[in-house]
């Protein structure tokens, strides 16, 4: 705040420990994974300020970065995977924690049981970063596409004033949005791309479905007969279903309605949002199949992992669901490889630029992976 004093270290610069073998991970890569991973080392050790990894909806990104933050670590640099979002931090402290076991990791975000962000190794949602000052040697952004990183200014100039005057930021993203993809065309930005999900699987390709009564049936606080019809129909009906909405009024809305209409076919139905006090347990039931229906906003479009789900788009055509939110969302089906397909419908009552090109998109990266879809 304006009236508030800001202080920061002035002093030396803390010296921080070289590791020797500080991984603790034992699985592998995939060839294509081996290969990004080698590009990150290479970054991180030539100390490139800037690198970005390109890579689909459940290539394997966090499993891409472990070798990288090993070669930091070796250096004695100070390391920070920051994230716009904290269900994305807490899904990734005990993964990292698991990989770096002789490291200590520490996570912040609102709310977080860590307070004190003085660790080597830090996950942390970018909000957090406007507590250090020229702190981090290494940087990693996941997700920078995501909002509210991309169109809130104040979190980028947070990032930038973490970081040491010597650095290397490291970018991850499925969804690079226009300005990043200018700064690759004009090969102003280092990077790598990784076309094919970790289990050599294509990407689910959205299937879009038309209901001219849509917007009606939702104002009676109904879902459309052909989304009950597709539910009743699944192919698979012991995949867990994501249904994403465009508003929280809406998650109790269909949560209700769905109870009403199918709660002896499809079991616990829950209904979770950003502002919901239960979310965090709410998410982990899901994840441990305690749950079979989850209805949610767009808080779970990205970074989130559950094995074996089909997911639905309720009014695809709404404008909260741009291309990137679309794709991203697609992503959330098919990502274990003991189930690596699943059905994605977007339902809507008039195709939008968002849906085509995120259809367009998801088709363009499967072709660049080797399929024909």
């Amino acid at each position: 705040m304006a009236c508030e004093p800001l202080y920061y270290w002035s002093d030396e610069d803390s010296i921080w420990t070289s590791y020797d073998s500080p991984l603790s991970w034992k699985g592998t890569l995939t060839d294509t994974q081996q290969k990004a991973s080698d590009q990150l080392v290479a970054a991180i050790i030539e100390g490139k300020k800037e690198f970005l990894i390109w890579a689909v909806c459940g290539a394997g990104k966090t499993e891409m970065l472990f070798q990288g933050i090993e070669a930091g670590l070796k250096l004695g640099k100070r390391i920070c995977i920051a994230t716009p979002r904290a269900d994305v931090v807490r899904e990734l402290k005990p993964r990292i924690q698991e990989a770096f076991q002789k490291v200590p990791v520490q996570a912040l975000y609102g709310g977080s049981e860590d307070k004190e962000g003085s660790s080597q190794l830090i996950i942390a949602t970018t909000h957090q970063l406007r507590r250090f000052y020229q702190t981090f040697d290494i940087v990693i952004i996941d997700e920078i596409d995501a909002f509210p990183f991309h169109n809130d200014e104040s979190l980028p100039f947070a990032v930038n004033r973490a970081k040491k005057e010597r650095n290397t930021t490291i970018y991850l993203t499925a969804t690079p949005r226009q300005n990043l993809r200018l700064r690759l065309a004009l090969k102003k930005l280092p990077h790598t791309f990784v076309p094919v999900r970790y289990h050599g699987n294509p990407l689910p390709v959205p299937t879009l479905k038309i209901c001219y009564s849509l917007k009606k049936s939702l104002r009676k606080q109904k879902i459309p007969k052909i989304l009950l019809e597709w539910i009743t129909n699944r192919k698979n009906q012991s995949r867990q279903l994501l249904v994403f909405v465009s508003s929280i009024k809406l998650t109790k809305d269909v949560k209700i309605f769905l109870q009403n209409c199918l709660a002896s076919q499809l079991g616990v139905i829950v209904s979770v949002h950003s502002e919901d006090e239960q979310r965090v347990e709410k998410i982990e039931l899901f994840r441990n199949k305690n749950i079979d229906v989850l209805v949610t906003t767009t808080i779970l479009e990205r970074g989130v992992t559950f094995p074996s789900v089909d997911v639905v788009v309720l009014d695809a055509g709404h404008a909260v669901f741009d291309e990137a939110a679309l794709v991203q969302i697609a992503g959330r089906a098919g990502r274990s490889a003991d189930d690596p397909t699943g059905d994605v419908i977007f339902l809507h009552d008039g195709k939008t630029d968002a849906m085509v090109q995120a259809v367009h998109s998801i088709r363009a990266m499967n072709r660049r992976g080797g399929f024909s879809l």
